[in-house]
């Protein structure tokens, strides 16, 4: 039987988990997390499940003061796909750069070095860490979201965060303080997804 406590501390996190939602990167403004609240965000990371504990990923921290190498790798990375790109899209994709107070890399390790651990089980404690940072990060009353897109697969990325052959970038996290956010999209119900054997 559940105590009191169980099913308030259950509860707690059935609404922390429903009530999370996508918030664009360039709707996160001023105030961003704390150095302890990025703490805490980040270390939440590390609980997630990890086969052989190899911890098949790592996470970058882009501070503000290298925003601008970002946004230069933003707009080589758009050349690079459309060599007649025009001033005006080279600005655009250097403004994505600074979108949102707090801002990592999460990158898969894929290297066969680290264990015979399949690469599928890499990727989904990859998935497991950031979804542990996306519902901190909301519990602590903050926004956040995903943002990836061909840029993120491009060379000039490669190069800036110095990622080795075998690791993959998945996604950018970008966290701070929601200055406008849509209506909350119906989710997929049970039944969705879910079928018997």
């Amino acid at each position: 039987m559940h105590s009191t406590t169980d099913q308030e501390a259950l509860d707690a996190a059935l609404t922390l988990i429903h009530s999370r939602q996508y918030i664009s990167p360039k709707w996160l403004g001023d105030p961003g997390p704390d150095a302890e609240q990025i703490e805490k965000i980040l270390s939440a990371a590390g609980a997630a499940p990890d086969h052989r504990r190899l911890t098949p990923w790592r996470l970058i921290i882009i501070p503000p003061e290298r925003r601008h190498l970002l946004a230069e790798a933003f707009a080589e990375a758009l050349v690079e796909r459309d060599a007649e790109a025009t001033e005006v899209q080279k600005h655009e994709a250097r403004a994505k750069a600074a979108r949102g107070p707090f801002l990592v890399l999460v990158v898969a390790r894929l290297d066969p070095e680290l264990g015979p651990i399949h690469p599928q089980e890499r990727i989904i404690s990859a998935g497991c860490a950031i979804q542990n940072m996306l519902l901190v990060a909301h519990a602590l009353g903050f926004g956040a979201g995903l943002s990836s897109g061909r840029a993120l697969y491009s060379q000039q990325m490669r190069l800036l965060f110095g990622l080795g052959a075998h690791e993959q970038p998945l996604c950018f996290l970008s966290v701070g303080t929601v200055t406008r956010r849509k209506a909350a999209r119906p989710r997929p119900v049970m039944a969705d997804y879910t079928s018997t054997l």
